[in-house]
């Protein structure tokens, strides 16, 4: 396996995974919080918190560590973060909140909240990105694949590396930032090259790839869901083939993440010759979070020894307003406190200078024992206009058993919630290119999520009076994205809209003459 024997000849070894793999959860998190405020000790933000009071509290009880950390640091969401801190790191000042200066920051997709967000990514937080992606690919060892997948190639389809620069800093996608820093031993591998991944043009990059597709031998193709089924699509229609794998043989994994496959799995199987191993992971832009170290599972390995600390906000009224924001005194507990099939908000410590941060992601974890979880949503991303408490979660899989039930290829979808008379209704937009009553299409969903949601199922019986559904064109979700700046790379479309997003998305309808 060229990829593995390259990596073991470049002295990277298992040490990290099976540091993991035999240690504690907490005693791993314990060290690696530990090692984070050490080296941010003298920055700003370490002496306004007093990190030496806390690194103190280590040599006393086994909590007393964590109980310390909370009464000094404050949580943290973007807005509070950047205004006290992260502006700062864009005027160019050093030793803010991690040592030394930042010159690259990711834009996130800005799926709620602020419409764009400014992520610093440090270098040891780019080398930490490094670390855990060796770990995924190291991980291919415990699966049944023949040594021959990896000497092909491995196509990565994500941002321009062409980024932008004011005189002080860069910005970009983080698939952009991360991609031009590829290691040498890596290059030989990676597809579709330095000089494509340079485009800007999304439709001409993705042209590009087409052009090359066939000199390719792929084995791994690695990016988000939807963006991959359109170049999968092109290359299909443009070398009138039946499936992908007539073009590219050795194609045998799908590394996805960013937003649930599930929705899009059945379209995207049609495009296949054989089946494709699928392996998730849980990159952010604020750092690599967890990856499917395990085969036959759906479930994805916190990573705990690498430049993040977690910690777990209890997903409920008691810690979080109707709007998903967090309350001032939410409880906060460390991985040794967690509880399988519950569901948690996160909050990170990192080595790009997050503290205490909330991600704005929801999991849920599904072995403690392993710190395997799943995401079930955003804490933003939800319905609750009457007490349905719809998740993301709900939502995903009631597209998915809708798809199945009526045979459909649904490739977006996206909720607001709306009034009704003086009640409120869901009005669905459903990412169609097929002929379907809009009523079908709505009964079903319905009927699986009454199945999927005790509180929804109780509350289409009284607040929550209609499922509205509305069939579009896939194409028009693409279109709004790249009116938002938001094409290609990571960037998805948002599975709940609300506020400006609403108006501006039901806004950007009008203009195409589709009637709401």
């Amino acid at each position: 396996m060229a990829i593995i024997s390259t990596l073991l000849k470049k002295g990277i070894r298992l040490r990290e995974s099976l540091e993991q793999e035999y240690s504690h959860p907490l005693e791993l998190q314990r060290q690696e919080l530990k090692k984070l405020l050490i080296h941010a000790a003298e920055t700003e933000i370490g002496r306004k918190y007093d990190f030496g009071k806390i690194l103190k509290s280590f040599r006393k009880g086994k909590d007393d560590f964590y109980e310390m950390y909370k009464s000094q640091v404050p949580i943290y969401d973007y807005n509070r973060i950047h205004e006290e801190w992260w502006h700062k790191l864009l005027e160019g000042k050093s030793n803010v909140t991690w040592p030394g200066p930042v010159r690259h920051f990711a834009l996130s997709s800005g799926t709620s909240g602020a419409t764009s967000k400014f992520i610093p990514i440090t270098r040891d937080m780019v080398k930490a990105i490094r670390r855990t992606g060796v770990r995924q690919i190291l991980s291919l060892s415990k699966y049944d694949l023949p040594a021959s997948l990896l000497t092909k190639g491995i196509l990565m389809l994500g941002g321009s590396t062409d980024l932008e620069f004011n005189g002080t800093y860069f910005s970009g996608d983080l698939s952009g930032i991360t991609t031009g820093r590829l290691p040498i031993w890596f290059q030989r591998f990676y597809k579709p090259g330095k000089k494509i991944s340079r485009s800007k043009n999304w439709g001409d990059k993705l042209d590009q790839i087409v052009e090359k597709a066939k000199s390719w031998d792929i084995g791994i193709i690695v990016g988000v869901p939807a963006w991959l089924q359109i170049l999968i699509e092109k290359i299909i229609a443009h070398y009138q083939v039946e499936n992908i794998h007539e073009i590219w043989p050795n194609l045998q994994i799908f590394v996805h993440g960013g937003v649930s496959f599930e929705p899009y799995k059945k379209g995207f199987e049609k495009l296949l010759g054989k089946p494709l191993l699928y392996l998730e992971t849980y990159l952010a832009s604020e750092g690599f979070l967890a990856f499917q170290a395990l085969p036959n599972r759906k479930s994805m390995r916190l990573v705990l020894n690498n430049g993040i600390f977690h910690e777990f906000v209890p997903f409920t009224t008691e810690n979080f307003d109707e709007d998903g924001n967090i309350k001032p005194d939410a409880n906060t507990l460390k991985i040794d406190e967690i509880e399988v099939g519950k569901d948690y908000a996160l909050l990170i410590s990192t080595c790009a200078g997050a503290w205490r941060y909330l991600i704005g992601d929801v999991v849920r974890f599904v072995s403690k024992e392993e710190s395997e979880i799943i995401i079930t949503g955003r804490t933003k991303h939800f319905l609750s206009l009457c007490g349905e408490h719809l998740s993301v979660d709900n939502m995903n899989k009631a597209i998915e058993l809708t798809a199945e039930e009526q045979d459909l290829n649904i490739r977006e979808f996206t909720v607001i919630g709306v009034p009704h008379g003086t009640l409120f209704a869901h009005h669905w937009f459903i990412g169609l290119d097929a002929a379907i009553e809009s009523k079908t299409l709505s009964d079903t969903i319905d009927k699986y999520l009454k199945v999927l949601n005790d509180d929804y199922a109780v509350e289409r019986n009284h607040a929550l009076r209609d499922v509205i559904v509305s069939v579009i064109p896939s194409s028009v979700f693409y279109d709004w994205l790249k009116a938002q700046g938001k094409e290609g790379g990571s960037y998805k479309f948002p599975r709940v809209l609300k506020g400006d997003k609403a108006a501006n998305w039901q806004a950007f309808l009008t203009t195409r003459d589709i009637k709401l």
